[in-house]
Order: structure tokens, then sequence, then C-alpha cells
């Protein structure tokens, strides 16, 4: 065999192809097979067109990039599946692959570059991020933009997407950040929070809430200055090696506290930095810190139970509240009960479990920019399951979801009766922290 077919063998990951035994199992869990129809964008179809690849019966890799693009990347094939098929490693890896053969334009290739290496990476890119928000706000900009319908002609959807989000924190706010904040009462755990890139930039008030009631539930808190963006959208991009770079900044940061656990509040980074042990595991000398990394990642709601939960909650009157499943949350931390539990603590709220939890929502980190029409039929059934429970709060855990039902509430004209919000603020709000 010549050189360059084992070398795409290695790179496609070939050999964990034939795991796959076609049984099928993941085509009902599988949102895009479910909206698009085709067994091209099936989770089997997509790894036949890997095990294809490999075999040399293709040979235009062109081919390979509609059906891995519209993949979300959600993993609930891998829970399906009966042989252990490891999809997430076979689709992060192909689409390593094709990036590195494809030849972008200069305007793509430059935005790429500037997003992935000088804007999600950099602490103060993302701190600008958010002050310029807040100006943009502040000074009326906002206001004259909607008034005008300008930002209706932006590309991407990205009006539709600006109308939803959440205020943004002041200079002021962000000047006072926590580098440690101590455990009321009895300490039960040392813990040192992640605030991610875009959770810090555009979800701040959630990142100070979840530090301020870990500390409430009996954790000293620490918040790693040197640490930076978890990888995930880099990894999901096809942009692996700078995902590898930004896993060992990571964990050169987090080793410099002897933390019990790292604890974050977003399910899609929260997988990432879970799943950094395999990200690094051929390199020898990050193998064994990468593995103890990983081990250490928990989400919040993990360790809000570990302690006992949050008490003294105040009784919320009349609110049916159901919950949007993170799908990184449940599909790679395997983590479903907590959330739950903690929400059913809250006295006087009827929580009720939609139809088909979990299926993803079709936010996916950028997925509903980049294929909005696609994202949009996944949601639509998705608020079709919601509207059935009758809720008036929708809660998720991870900011692409809450955004993203954001997006649902307004597509069903149901702002007036349901709210959306991160199970983090619900919590605090019920704990009186505000």
């Amino acid at each position: 065999m010549n050189e360059t077919m084992e070398q795409l063998r290695q790179e496609f990951q070939y050999d964990k192809t034939n795991q796959c035994v076609q049984c099928g199992y993941c085509l009902p869990v599988c949102p895009t097979y479910r909206s698009m129809g085709k067994e091209t964008h099936s989770p089997r179809g997509r790894i036949n067109l890997v095990k294809m690849v490999g075999e040399g019966r293709i040979t235009d890799l062109s081919v390979l990039e509609e059906p891995l693009n519209l993949c979300l990347g959600c993993r609930a094939c891998e829970t399906a599946c009966p042989t252990g098929v490891e999809y997430g490693s076979i689709l992060e890896s192909a689409r390593a692959a094709l990036v590195k053969r494809k030849s972008f334009s200069f305007p793509v290739r430059l935005v790429r570059k500037t997003m992935f290496k000088k804007v999600f990476p950099s602490k103060n890119v993302m701190n600008f991020t958010g002050h310029a928000f807040w100006l943009y706000e502040k000074t009326g900009v906002q206001k004259l933009m909607r008034k005008s319908k300008l930002l209706h002609k932006l590309p991407h959807h990205l009006g539709e997407f600006e109308a939803i989000m959440p205020k943004a924190a002041s200079p002021k706010q962000r000047a006072h950040s926590y580098s440690y904040v101590k455990a009321k009462g009895e300490r039960k755990y040392t813990v040192a929070f992640f605030t991610g890139c875009i959770m810090d930039a555009m979800f701040y008030k959630i990142n100070d809430l979840s530090i301020r009631l870990l500390a409430e539930v009996g954790c000293d808190v620490y918040v790693v200055g040197k640490q930076t963006c978890c990888g995930a959208l880099h990894a999901h991009s096809g942009e692996i090696d700078d995902a590898r770079e930004l896993a060992k900044r990571n964990i050169i940061a987090f080793e410099e506290i002897e933390a019990d656990y790292i604890v974050n509040n977003a399910g899609g980074c929260g997988a990432m930095l879970y799943e950094y042990a395999h990200l690094l595991k051929d390199e020898p000398e990050w193998k064994e810190r990468a593995s103890v990394f990983s081990a250490k990642s928990k989400d919040i709601s993990q360790i809000l139970i570990s302690c006992g939960g949050v008490s003294d909650l105040k009784r919320k009157e009349n609110e049916r509240v159901t919950y949007q499943r993170s799908c990184h949350m449940t599909n790679v931390q395997k983590v479903t009960a907590e959330p739950v539990q903690l929400l059913k603590g809250i006295p006087g709220i009827q929580f009720v479990e939609m139809q088909e939890a979990n299926m993803c929502c079709g936010s996916a980190g950028i997925y509903n920019m980049v294929n909005y029409d696609e994202s949009m039929k996944i949601l639509d059934e998705k608020m079709k399951h919601m509207k059935e429970t009758k809720a008036t709060v929708i809660i998720t855990t991870n900011p692409g979801c809450l955004l993203q039902m954001k997006v649902g509430i307004e597509r069903e004209n149901l702002s007036s009766s349901v709210k959306a919000l991160h199970l983090i603020e619900y919590l605090a709000d019920a704990a009186g922290i505000k």
C-alpha cells in the first residue's frame, strides 16, 4: 500500500470505521437524518463515506464536505450504538483531514485565522467584545439599529440572534471579577472555575452567579487567570492542532491550583474539557496530565449536588418547567440526573419532561448560524415537543441551547408567556442571589 493511502487511513481513522456494522440503531436518534432524510446525512452513512476514503473508493474528498459539515456533532448516535463506535473521534479526525487539504478563499482564511487564533483564545479580546456590546446597548445604537431594521440585512441571520442576546455586563462589573471567593460555612471542596471565552464575554452574569452559588454551598472558588478557550469550536471546525494547544495551555494554568475539581457551567465547554485525555492521548508528555485534568472536570450541577444541593430556596408558584438537555452534557459527560434533581428541589414548580428530551435543539456551537435552515427544522421539532408540555420556563445548561430556545420562543410567538433561562440563573433567583 502506498504511503498516501496509509496516511489517509490514519488521518481519517479508517480502522475505527470497521466497528460500525451498519445496523441502523443510530438512525432514529440522529437529528439530521430525521430532518433531511438522506443516508449520507446519518451517522452510519457518514462513517461509510469515511470508510470508502480509506479503501480508495472515494478519491474526491469534497464529496464528504456537506455530509460532515451538516453533522451537529451531538453524538446521540454513540449512546444508541450497540458496538461502541467512536463516532465523535471519526468525525473530529475526518473534519481535520478535510480542512488540512482544503484551499479556503482569502477572506474565509483570514476570518478563520483571526477568530481561532486571535479572538477566542484571547482574554483581552473577549473582554473587549463584551465591553463593545455593552457600549452598543448603552449608547442607543442598538435601539437605532433595531428600529431601522438594518439588522435584518446582516448575513447568517445575525440580526435574529442579536435580538435575543442577554444584556451585557458593564466594564465596571467586569473590573470587579473574582479571583477567589471563600466558602460560606464549612468548606467542602476547593474548586477552580472555568470561565470559558464566549461565556465570559456574553454571559458574564451566569459566570458570576455560578461562582457565588458554589461558594454558597461550601466551595472555596478560584478563578484561574491564565485560562483560555476550551478549544471546542476549533476541534469541531477541523482545527485540531489549535485545540490541542489550547488544551495544553489550560492544563498548565489549572495545575497551579490544587483543586479538587475543575468546574464549568456550559455543556459544550464541559465536554471538551472532559475529552482532553482523548485529545492528547498520543502525546506521552501530556497524556497523564490530560487524564488528571479530565478526571477533575465536572459540570457545576454535579458539584452542587455533591455539596447537598442549594438550600433555603424560595417557593415559585404556578411555574411549569421543562428542561432542554445539552447534547454534550448528556452524550459525552453523561450528566443527566443532577440538573433535574436541582430543579425538582425548588419548591412549588411543576417539572414536566418534554418528549424526545435528549434530541438536539439544533444549536451546536455556531451550526445555527452557518446552517440556519437545517438548524431551524430541528428547532421547530423541538419547539413542538416543548409546547406540548405547556411549560412557562425552559431551562438549559449550555449557552448555545439557551440562545436557540430563545429563538424558538420568538419563532412560535411565545415571548409573552414563556422564558428561557440557564439553570444557574433559575437556581440563583430561587436562592435570593442577584
